[in-house]
């Protein structure tokens, strides 16, 4: 049977957290909670039977609606929406030297709640939305990489069982550099260098090898960029466990449709203009620097290379190059955005080139597609437009889901950005941190 997952507010009405439904859609399964709990009637849909404005429903992993169908084994998440403003917000921003924690209001002032790990770099920090437990990828200048898990972000962090290789492998995890929600329950996946896949099916207690990837005909010939060779952005398809897409540096863009059994590359239409022209064509050095797939439609990807922006409408087959002469000041850089609920919408922060990487003519811009790569635009109301010579990194700009969308990115030299209105303004949210390596923003 499907289950009903409530936040806090909800469950003290409803007398628990969870409820088992047989529901084919998730509509269906509000009306049977309404009908075994009474007292949260009117909570969830209004007397029309529609969403109440300001909340939001998430099968598993992705966004959904009333209409999305569910499955014996899928879990229907009520969470309260940051629409309008409403609801609080943690920010984790991961450092050179530890993880910070800011909370607040969406449209009020955040203010510092915690720091953990300090002194060591937190590669990555983020937080389940299905399970709300958060996780820190943290490396530590003499004794290694380390992930590490807490059910509140203030509270105890412990360390997990791996991702470790196997012993007879031969090798060692040098840094994590994502942690991704999968599609099936309790499932996880984490990308690290050298670069290799990890899954975990027991929520980040342990992992496991892909040893499909790891052990590809083809890793003989794969090659690092500056930042070594690793598997830094993973991307599950909605509602398709067996569906991922994961990017390489610089190894390109890797796709399964058996569960991670086996894995095909595919880079059609794109140039590594890195290389000499006549050895463009059987190359597997595709230096990808970003890669993000729409939860709206799943079959739309988008790519920041290492020199061009990219998209797919193929689920990450072809390639069509959406940067040259468009808008963009330059087409180099590592993180990108896609906009949740509009599959035409991407957001980019541009670098002058790989030899010079700061934003161009000192000038901090965040520049969006409305209209799939067409055309760019920036956004600046609020950020710096001189003598700002500022790097963003890849991990380090995300959306917080909101309507309008939240976006925050932080900044090597210290200064986490953010705008709740869609990008149309920015202020800064925090100054005189370390160099910030991540920012993922969340509702609680």
């Amino acid at each position: 049977m499907a289950r009903v997952i409530l936040p806090s507010q909800l469950a003290q009405r409803a007398g628990t957290d969870r409820l088992e439904v047989s529901a084919a859609t998730a509509a269906e399964a509000l009306r049977e909670l309404e009908s075994a709990r009474p007292a949260i009637k009117g909570w969830v849909l209004d007397e029309r039977g529609r969403l109440r404005e300001h909340v939001s429903l998430f099968v598993n992993n992705s966004s959904a609606r009333l209409e999305s169908p569910l499955g014996p084994e899928d879990e229907l998440y009520v969470v309260q929406a940051i629409s309008g403003g409403s609801g609080e917000l943690e920010i984790l921003i991961g450092t050179r030297k530890g993880l910070f924690v800011l909370r607040g209001p969406r449209l009020g002032p955040l203010a510092p709640a915690h720091r953990e790990f300090a002194g060591e770099t937190v590669e990555y920090a983020m937080r389940d939305p299905r399970s709300g437990r958060r996780f820190a990828a943290v490396t530590h200048g003499q004794f290694g990489p380390r992930l590490c898990r807490a059910d509140e972000a203030t509270g105890e962090w412990i360390q997990t069982d791996g991702p470790a290789f196997p012993e007879l492998v031969g090798a060692a995890v040098s840094r994590i550099w994502v942690v991704t929600p999968g599609e099936s329950k309790g499932e996880l996946w984490a990308g690290v260098a050298p670069a290799a896949l990890f899954r975990s099916e027991d929520d980040g207690a342990s992992w496991s090898l892909v040893e499909s990837l790891w052990n590809h005909p083809t890793r003989e010939s794969w090659e690092g960029g500056l930042g070594g060779l690793c598997l830094h952005s993973i991307c599950p398809y909605p509602g398709e466990p067996n569906r991922l897409a994961v990017a390489i540096s610089a190894a390109g863009v890797w796709i399964t449709g058996d569960g991670g059994a086996s894995w095909t590359n595919h880079h059609a239409g794109l140039v590594p203009r890195y290389l000499p022209e006549e050895a463009r064509t059987d190359t597997l050095m595709h230096c990808v620097h970003n890669l993000q797939r729409s939860p709206a439609e799943p079959e739309t990807l988008y790519l920041q290379f290492h020199g061009g922006v990219y998209r797919s409408d193929d689920g990450g087959r072809r390639w069509t190059d959406i940067s040259a002469d468009r808008g963009l000041p330059a087409d180099f850089g590592f993180p990108i955005v896609v906009d949740p609920r509009d599959p035409d919408r991407a957001l980019v922060i541009p670098l002058a080139a790989d030899v010079d990487r700061v934003t161009p003519e000192g000038k901090l811009r965040v520049f969006e597609t409305r209209d799939r790569g067409t055309s760019w635009r920036p956004l600046a109301n609020g950020l710096p437009q001189s003598d700002a010579w500022l790097t963003v990194l890849r991990q380090a700009f995300c959306h917080d889901g909101g309507d309008p969308l939240g976006l925050y990115f932080g900044t090597e030299q210290g200064t986490l950005w953010g705008s709740t209105d869609d990008g149309a303004t920015w202020t800064a949210l925090a100054n005189h941190l370390p160099p910030i390596t991540s920012v993922r923003a969340s509702l609680l």
